[in-house]
């Protein structure tokens, strides 16, 4: 009976991984610009591989509980998956957004960028304090 129910649980949650892996493939290809693409590969592609991570798990679990060793090494090697995902696809999405605006990239119909004119009045406020 429990053994069922860890099936439907699962399977639902690899549904919801790959529902949000698909949205994300989608936003990389019908979004404008490298700002908003970004946003898709990782907001969605997290979250996505939470769940699929999390099914993976929850398989290994089922497998220790019922006797076999492999299903714990499973469950441990995908929780660790799991941690390096979380870590190191938002640190990547960003070292690229900064990347792309230190480089002069232009959101797509943006009216004003704040972080553009915070350079110039540094590098403004520099100058003043050379002068004086």
């Amino acid at each position: 009976m429990l053994s069922g129910i860890v099936d439907i649980i699962v399977y639902i949650f690899l549904a919801i991984g790959i529902f949000f892996n698909l949205l994300g493939g989608v936003g990389l290809l019908r979004f404008p610009d490298v700002y908003t693409r970004l946003h898709a590969g990782t907001k969605c592609t997290t979250f996505g591989s939470i769940f699929i991570c999390v099914s993976v798990i929850l398989l290994g679990l089922k497998y220790w509980i019922q006797g076999s060793t492999d299903g714990s090494v499973l469950a441990i090697h995908t929780a660790g998956a799991l941690i390096a995902i979380l870590i190191t696809n938002p640190t990547g999405a960003h070292a690229i957004a900064r990347a792309a605006h230190r480089s002069g990239v232009k959101p797509y119909g943006a009216v004003i960028d704040d972080l553009e004119e915070l350079p110039i009045k540094k590098a403004i406020a520099k100058k003043e304090e050379g002068k004086q």
